[in-house]
């Protein structure tokens, strides 16, 4: 079957099951292409829970189905690849965080997004790299137990230094493989380029990067900063959308290591088989679930600007 084909065959499906197809940014161009909606992993979970569709196919990995299935429990959560997970996610586990909760019991759990439900439900409070900074210092407490990223947790501690991090010592391999010289010479082979880079970033990049902020961030600061060429680090998946919606920039990719394989697992092949099967079917368990839905929701109830 030839790619248009497939496209119009997957378009059908999602119609006849009355189902949204949900792309994160860094998913291949082609599944950015079909989806209904693209975005980060919570401002996806969101639309999931507000669509009146009864399908949702999730074109991410797997913690951002589970997010889906939080917010959404009446609705019937798929994700095309069962196998697409998060490393990141992985390296930290519900015991392991239960363990070090008992070492600093005054310290309030903030864990980013990029979590697994069952560490989300041993969690006081969610955060995302948007929204971090202002998620910690709205809290009373003196003492943040952040995980699993070190490298976001450091980024954060810089912005309220009253307060004590234990730092959960995991981290994102995409953005870790980002080297300190691969910036100086993209830097060098541009220099009228801004750098932009994700808070995943190590430390010593982030030292680096003229702006930092989320992939939601990354593209409202190309569309209105008067350059016209960036750099940008963070997984390439990102180009996609700010190609189309600026083609009369040029972007960059920091490095070619920026590539998440997890990410790239979706194709269409994968989307239309899900579709026609209406598996596999990502669920939560409802003890967990609710537990875990307490600590988004409290993210969310955090004022925004």
């Amino acid at each position: 079957m030839n790619q248009e084909t497939l496209k119009q065959e997957i378009r059908q499906l999602a119609a006849e099951r009355n189902a949204l197809i949900l792309a994160h940014n860094y998913q291949r161009d082609e599944i950015q292409e079909i989806a209904d909606i693209t975005g980060d992993s919570l401002g996806l979970s969101m639309e999931a829970a507000r669509t009146d569709k009864d399908v949702i196919v999730f074109c991410g990995v797997h913690f951002m189905a589970e997010s889906a299935a939080i917010l959404a429990p009446d609705k019937t959560v798929l994700l095309p690849r069962a196998d697409a997970g998060c490393p990141m996610a992985d390296m930290i586990t519900a015991e392991g965080l239960r363990k070090m909760k008992q070492r600093f019991p005054d310290a309030t759990v903030v864990s980013y997004v990029n979590s697994t439900a069952a560490t989300k439900a041993e969690t006081d409070i969610c955060c995302t790299s948007a929204n971090a900074v202002k998620v910690v210092k709205s809290l009373d407490a003196k003492e943040i137990i952040f995980a699993p990223d070190r490298n976001l947790g450091r980024y954060v501690a810089s912005f309220v230094p009253e307060k004590t991090f234990h730092l959960w010592q995991g981290f994102c391999p995409s953005h870790e493989n980002l080297l300190v010289e691969d910036v100086k010479k993209a830097k060098a082979e541009h220099p009228d380029a801004p750098f932009i880079a994700h808070p995943e970033c190590s430390p010593e990049v982030l030292e680096l990067a003229d702006h930092i902020c989320s992939t939601s961030g990354m593209y409202e600061y190309v569309n209105t900063f008067p350059s016209k060429k960036f750099i940008i680090g963070t997984e390439m998946g990102i180009l996609y959308r700010m190609r189309k919606e600026n083609p009369d920039k040029e972007f960059i990719l920091a490095s070619e290591a920026l590539i998440c394989p997890n990410m790239k697992l979706i194709s269409l092949e994968d989307l239309h088989a899900s579709l026609k099967t209406l598996t596999p079917v990502i669920t939560v368990p409802e003890e967990i679930r609710t537990r875990a839905k307490t600590s988004l929701d409290r993210m969310l109830d955090v004022p925004r600007d």
